[in-house]
């Protein structure tokens, strides 16, 4: 057999461990705190590998956390994609954002009709949906047209940073508006409210009415806004700053949202938009980076092609594949790892698995995994499956809350649910995948910028598992490459089908 020909060839299973990465043992890593002796088996043995998942290895900017939809995004396309975080950075470090001509026109009209201009967006470091520096070249750009009023309408973190830190980020906006000479910190909302994407409205109204109409509790400063919420940054209540006056949306006013990533803002923007429009207000609305929203709104940094990935191989090669994910992250085995494509192909059959109920993780930190199990046991016994595609969401969504012991139960879990669902893959003589898509449940603590050590829920730039699971225990395990990268998960995918790496795919298989 030659190097270029797996041992095994037929149906299999990817699975995505989502929020597995890998650290460590230490007091504050949940995955290695937990009782987990099927996954300390798998990434013990000579199937195993571990998988870059953060940085420029996947189109991200160096030394940046990876993210679940840059993570399916990469191992759907098969090679890594300039993130919408690093192409925003590129068009500030050319000059290119400055320039264009779509903030060029909006930023001269409302400097002409004296309106204000709306800045709305997550203020946070974190990189996974926005950057609070990008603030920098937008109250620069509307500076330099002498734009008079600019109003920040600033969404708190504590999620993809440590909590309780979002009073040293809106300090550093306050920097930012006095090194640009433009723009005042207006209203303060947590993420919790503005962020939804669950479709829970009555959240998002409130986000909503506060920036449109100024509702709201009021507060003299930010510091008195974030310090009065009793559930952490993400759940700050709606409030108005007293300092910033009138700072509701009139008429002829501008809105530029500036998160680059579009999930956990779309239904903000959407509503926002239909708000406005409902009460007679005709307001100029851009967007940083592209929205997938119902509103049309123009952005001003474009998305990179993420076309000729795993789900058209598939495709074109007639293969039938089931995708299975809970809600939370049921669009990334749809949606990303399709390359931001909505479309089903054909031979692409969904299941989304939904619970009972707003959930809440650290109570029940098994979600429904029950239920995304017997789905992946149920779609491995059908014959007629070549690929079941699978997200298991525990580590990484109770990973999010910054509770070590719910997480802690989350991965073992996720331990219990991958065993039944290798047994199903040798009952069916399936090979599986399993892969993390960034890391998470490995590290549960940060430094604040006081030096304390606080609970941390977001990602890191860890290394992820990379594990190959024969079809059955006859078949000899595959010894894998030291190093991979997401990029390689395609393609190794394909492979195993006993299918060619699509063209456009610059990762290798990784047999």
């Amino acid at each position: 057999m030659s190097s270029s020909e797996p041992a095994f060839t037929g149906p299999g299973i990817l699975l995505v461990l989502d929020g597995w990465g890998h650290a460590d043992a230490s007091d504050d890593n949940a995955l290695t705190l937990a009782r987990t002796p099927v996954l300390d088996e798998l990434v013990a043995g000579r199937n195993s590998t571990l998988a870059e998942a953060s940085g420029d290895a996947v189109g991200l900017l160096p030394g940046t956390v990876g993210n679940s939809e840059i993570g399916h995004m990469v191992i759907g396309a098969g090679r890594p994609l300039p993130y919408d975080s690093l192409l925003v950075q590129q068009a500030i470090d050319t000059g290119a954002l400055r320039a264009h001509p779509r903030l060029d026109t909006l930023l001269r009209e409302i400097a002409y009709s004296s309106g204000a201009l709306h800045l709305i967006g997550l203020c946070s470091d974190g990189q996974i949906h926005a950057n609070v520096e990008h603030l920098s070249e937008l109250l620069a750009a509307a500076a330099a047209h002498q734009v008079q009023r600019v109003f920040i309408h600033a969404i708190t973190d504590g999620r993809d940073v440590a909590d309780h830190t979002s009073g040293s980020y809106l300090s550093r906006v306050t920097e930012l508006t006095a090194w640009a000479e433009a723009g005042q910190v207006a209203t303060v909302i947590g993420r919790g409210y503005a962020m939804d994407k669950a479709g829970n409205l009555d959240l998002t109204e409130q986000a909503v009415t506060l920036v449109a109409d100024g509702l709201g509790v009021s507060a003299d400063s930010f510091q008195a806004a974030v310090t009065a919420s009793e559930r952490g940054d993400e759940w700050v209540p709606a409030t108005v700053l007293a300092t910033a006056g009138n700072a509701s949306i009139a008429d002829g006013d501008a809105v530029l949202w500036f998160n680059f990533r579009s999930d956990r803002i779309q239904q903000f923007a959407d509503r926002l938009s239909e708000h406005l429009t409902a009460t007679g207000r005709s307001v100029d609305m851009v967007s940083l980076a592209q929205y997938d929203t119902r509103a049309a709104i123009p952005a001003l940094v474009q998305r990179a092609d993420a076309s000729g990935g795993l789900a058209d191989e598939l495709a074109t090669a007639g293969l039938r594949t089931v995708r299975i994910a809970e809600a939370e992250k049921f669009e990334h085995v749809t949606y990303y790892i399709n390359g931001r494509d909505a479309t089903a192909r054909g031979g692409e059959e969904h299941v989304r698995i939904t619970g009972d109920g707003k959930p809440d993780y650290v109570v029940r930190p098994g979600m429904n995994l029950d239920r995304v199990t017997a789905a992946v046991v149920e779609a491995a016994a059908r014959p007629e499956v070549d690929l079941v595609i699978a997200n298991l969401a525990n580590i990484d969504v109770v990973g999010h809350t910054g509770h070590l012991a719910a997480t802690v139960h989350a991965c073992e879990a996720t331990d219990a649910a991958v065993a039944q669902i290798l047994e199903a893959a040798g009952n069916s003589h399936r090979w599986v995948l399993a892969v993390g898509d960034h890391g998470n449940a490995e590290r549960m603590t940060k430094q604040a910028p006081d030096g304390t050590s606080r609970p941390y829920g977001g990602h890191t730039t860890n290394p992820v598992p990379l594990v190959i699971v024969p079809p059955s225990t006859d078949t000899p395990a595959p010894a894998l490459p030291d190093t991979a990268t997401l990029a390689d998960v395609a393609p190794t995918v394909l492979h195993l089908l006993g299918h060619k790496s699509g063209s456009a795919m610059t990762g290798r298989p990784l047999l």
